[in-house]
């Protein structure tokens, strides 16, 4: 994720606050998650689901420039829904609780529609 960093840097009066890229990743993953219209994220092809293994942050890529973010976030939706409007919502709603969660500024979320999920 990002540029190969493990953690973000917030500096404070008091010290620093270190937050794992990986924690964002999985807090912007809940908030798509949480979408009405959203039915999954995807990253493609992931060995480590094959072998068993849950990534909560699977279909997000991170990418950090100073205390600026960009969210890239791909997914499927769900039938019958308005495509645009549902990844309006996506945006929305991962920039508001990664900014609430981390204090970093989320520059822009790109949402990757990659699918319809056919089930009802």
């Amino acid at each position: 994720m990002g540029e190969n960093r493990d953690y973000i840097t917030h500096p404070d009066e008091k010290g620093s606050v270190n937050i794992s890229e990986e924690v964002i990743a999985v807090i912007a993953a809940t908030a798509a998650l949480e979408t009405e219209g959203v039915a999954a994220l995807s990253a493609g092809l992931d060995l480590g689901e094959l072998l068993g293994k849950k990534n909560l942050a699977k279909g997000v890529k991170l990418t950090v420039e100073g205390e600026n973010l960009r969210v890239d976030v791909w997914l499927t939706v769900r039938m019958g829904v308005s495509v645009n409007k549902v990844g309006r919502k996506v945006q929305e709603a991962v920039a508001s609780a990664v900014e609430s969660a981390t204090g970093f500024t989320v520059r822009e979320v790109n949402v990757h529609v990659i699918g319809v999920n056919l089930k009802k």
